[in-house]
């Protein structure tokens, strides 16, 4: 059989976006608390993530590939932020030095509290800071967990779409990059979830910050049929 470059084009298109949905996976990690789809097993590896006040945390990075697109999840580690600044704050030469050693209430000892309370800014500065175009900026919440999500054009043409969160003491990065003229990894994104304790699906009946206690686990009461 004989196909025009068009045929041909939408049959290639369709069968390559048939083989994408066939090789993706449903993954979870109980460690980290978290699922989502993923092209392949994706790999581990332990690192550590400098903070904005210079403290070195341990993270994981799950990543895994598709061809020449890239998705990760980035797990960084908060639990130890005082202890770690509080430390590095005893090398001040002048303990009473508020732009070194920190020590206010607001702040706490080494800026840890405001080191903790900024790390989803922080963490949405490092993709605005990269020779790339932004392209949007917004808040956003998944299953009742708040933060960023960002998009960007990157100078080869290639999309990067990433998404920021702050939940148990732990930081996650959720980054998809494509190729030019590829669809855009939204959906990498949008199959993010949190895990329990139990490794069950976890969603917040509102809001949940991590300057806040947790609001009441469960989904979202039925604002239409108050009595559902």
């Amino acid at each position: 059989m004989r196909f025009t470059p068009l045929v041909a084009a939408v049959l290639a298109v369709t069968l390559a976006g048939s083989a994408f949905a066939q090789e993706w996976i449903e993954f979870s990690s109980q460690e980290d608390r978290f699922t989502g789809n993923f092209p392949n097993q994706p790999k581990v590896t332990q690192t550590t993530y400098q903070s904005q006040y210079g403290a070195d945390l341990p993270a994981r990075v799950y990543s895994a590939a598709q061809g020449s697109s890239r998705y990760s999840v980035t797990v960084v580690d908060y639990s130890g932020i005082e202890k770690i600044l509080t430390a590095k704050a005893q090398s001040c030469p002048t303990r009473g030095d508020e732009g070194c050693y920190g020590g206010t209430g607001f702040s706490g000892v080494g800026h840890w509290r405001l080191d903790y309370q900024g790390a989803i800014v922080h963490a949405t500065w490092t993709f605005i800071a990269r020779d790339a175009k932004v392209t949007q900026l917004t808040w956003n919440t998944t299953y009742g967990v708040g933060g960023n999500q960002i998009h960007l054009t990157n100078r080869d043409g290639s999309r990067t779409m990433a998404a920021i969160y702050m939940h148990a003491q732990k930081l996650y990065i959720i980054e998809g990059t494509v190729p030019a003229g590829f669809p855009e990894p939204g959906l990498f994104q949008q199959s993010f979830g949190w895990l329990d304790e139990n490794g069950k699906e976890l969603r917040y009946q509102s809001l949940y910050h991590h300057a806040f206690p947790p609001p009441p686990k469960g989904a979202p009461p039925n604002q239409e049929n108050p009595g559902n």
